[in-house]
């Protein structure tokens, strides 16, 4: 009896907390002094400039065209900027390789009843193993590390990016265009404060009079993350859509060996084949097509649906603050897991599809 009325009153309590933290988090976000409102997102397609550099800014009398290059005096000064999603990326990868590492000593130790990550681990590898078998057949064991590597750094990327801080805490800098907001120094810290709409064209060239340029980081601010998802970035998405169809190309040649480029180019069927042989001699030219379209398709499936999803965080947020955000959030969960085995299982049949030969039989052992 007396448990029952503890665990009564335990609920009673924390049901207490969270209806405060609610009213607070209502009073910061739309109190008549609150200067934690939630501002509408800037979209931005590109990645931005975090101010770190894989390859430091130089000077050089001629372009490099594989890093960002533009005119200084008379020379040109390049760089390679690292962008916010890129950042983002380095730390899924670091994520990823610490599970793998994790994952690796446990397999090593000897123990025989897996628990904690590893256990984790080892059902989400088990589930990949189960759907590329029943696709792939005999071919599973070398096409999974290629798909489950994609399935596993789409998956840590789509997760990282809801973690409080990404796309929230950054850097200001002058809005040129359209409408900013003022800073507002919290302690140590500066906030856009949404009660003091600044529109950029007022202030362009303009400083405040009475008080430094230094005192203040911008008028019209806008903020620039540190952190951004990265597959709102569209190198991401495109750049594993691009391995993924090279890499279909691969291991249909090491299926079927040079013969698997017959389905691209058929001129046995153009020769022998009469009328039918034309039109399969053109379907070949069909096929290239769609494989440069499974890259566009792959490409904006992901970014597009990401996207929408880190946009639409924003906006709810910066309408609502508070109760409906979290809600969103477990959605965004269960859309990342999705958008990455959709990802996984789009490349699995595509790879398998290309060690089986377009004769109708599997020739080549």
């Amino acid at each position: 009896m007396s448990e029952t009325k503890q665990k009564k009153w335990r609920w009673g309590f924390k049901r207490w907390i969270v209806i405060a933290l609610i009213i607070l988090g209502g009073y910061a976000a739309f109190g008549p002094y609150g200067i934690l409102k939630p501002i509408s997102p800037v979209v931005v397609l590109p990645g931005e400039p975090t101010g770190l550099y894989l390859i430091p800014p130089f000077e050089t009398h001629a372009p490099n065209p594989l890093l960002l290059c533009e005119p200084h005096g008379g020379l040109y000064e390049c760089s390679y900027p690292i962008t916010n999603t890129i950042l983002a990326t380095l730390i899924a990868d670091i994520i990823l390789i610490l599970l793998a590492l994790t994952a690796w000593r446990f397999s090593k130790s000897g123990e025989l009843v897996p628990g904690g990550i590893y256990n984790a681990f080892e059902a989400i590898v088990e589930f990949l193993w189960n759907s590329v078998e029943g696709s792939a057949g005999k071919w599973a064991r070398r096409i999974l590390p290629l798909v489950a590597t994609i399935f596993l750094l789409i998956f840590v990327a789509n997760m990282i990016k809801l973690v409080p801080g990404f796309e929230s805490i950054g850097y200001m800098k002058e809005r040129h265009e359209g409408t900013g907001y003022a800073a507002v120094k919290v302690g140590p810290f500066w906030v856009l404060d949404k009660n003091q709409p600044v529109e950029a064209a007022a202030h362009e060239g303009e400083t405040t009079s009475g008080e430094s340029e230094l005192s203040t980081p911008c008028h019209s601010c806008e903020l620039v993350p540190f952190l951004r998802g990265s597959a709102t970035d569209l190198n991401f998405p495109f750049s594993l859509a691009f391995i993924t169809v090279l890499m279909t190309q691969v291991y249909g040649v090491w299926a079927l060996g040079p013969g698997y480029f017959e389905k691209f180019f058929q001129f046995r069927r153009l020769v022998s084949g009469g009328v039918f042989g034309l039109i399969d001699f053109a379907v070949g030219f069909l096929e290239i097509i769609l494989e440069f379209a499974k890259i566009l398709s792959f490409g904006f499936r992901l970014f597009g649906n990401i996207f929408a999803g880190a946009l639409l965080l924003s906006i709810v947020g910066a309408l609502t603050a508070i109760v409906v955000p979290p809600g969103l959030y477990l959605f965004e969960v269960f859309f990342g897991i999705i958008q990455a085995y959709v990802f996984f299982l789009l490349a699995t049949v595509f790879t398998s599809g290309a060690t089986v030969s377009h004769h109708g039989g599997d020739e080549h052992h």
